[in-house]
């Protein structure tokens, strides 16, 4: 996590949970993070595993000049990155581990926006598939953004926040026939891999 403001969220998410796995949504209390709010979400978590957005950040609003409350998120990616960026949302909910990640948020002709995405579970009224708690933050300000629209997100890099694992693992985007690589076809393409994430360490103190 290199933005303060992605380590401050996931730091008062670690102080929430305490020994779970995650906190409760209403344990949330904006005033506690009014500082960086503007660059929070929370998203639902929905049959389809569209993640319409429940509560959207104004750094997001701005980034598409509109407001983003009640759009699916994984329509905000690139299309042929859409799989992808709900299998990486699936894998915080379904594995209840956090996930840092890199992203760009392109313009026609003009350099794109390099953001950080932080995807962290939370329960809601005791399900644990129900709601992410995110922050999309920029690295840097465009001098673009809240004057253009960004045309779509795509993925560079992702990394388990984890306290205890640590080995390198690869994460590619779905096969022609629209099914997910399975643990033994990564091990097969490690040499032709262009987008991964590490498990790091981070997780309960």
């Amino acid at each position: 996590m290199r933005q303060a403001a992605t380590q401050e969220l996931y730091a008062y998410w670690n102080r929430l949970r305490g020994a779970r796995l995650s906190p409760e949504r209403e344990e949330i209390d904006p005033s506690a993070i009014r500082h960086i709010l503007a660059d929070t979400m929370i998203l639902e978590v929905d049959e389809e595993r569209r993640f319409p957005v429940r509560i959207s950040g104004s750094r997001l609003n701005a980034l598409f000049l509109d407001e983003q409350k009640g759009r699916p998120f994984v329509e905000l990616f690139a299309p042929d990155e859409r799989a992808m960026a709900a299998q990486m949302i699936s894998d915080t909910i379904d594995g209840v581990r956090p996930i840092v990640a890199g992203l760009t948020a392109g313009i026609e002709d003009d350099l794109p926006a390099h953001l950080e995405l932080l995807l962290l579970p939370l329960r809601h009224h005791g399900k644990t598939h129900a709601r992410v708690l995110g922050m999309l933050t920029p690295i840097a300000l465009p001098p673009w953004l809240g004057l253009r629209r960004a045309d779509c997100l795509r993925l560079v890099s992702m990394r388990f926040i984890d306290e205890e694992q640590a080995a390198a693992l690869s994460f590619f985007p779905p096969r022609d026939n629209g099914s997910l690589d399975q643990p033994s076809d990564l091990a097969r393409r490690t040499k032709t891999r262009r987008r991964s994430f590490f498990v790091i360490p981070g997780g309960r103190g």
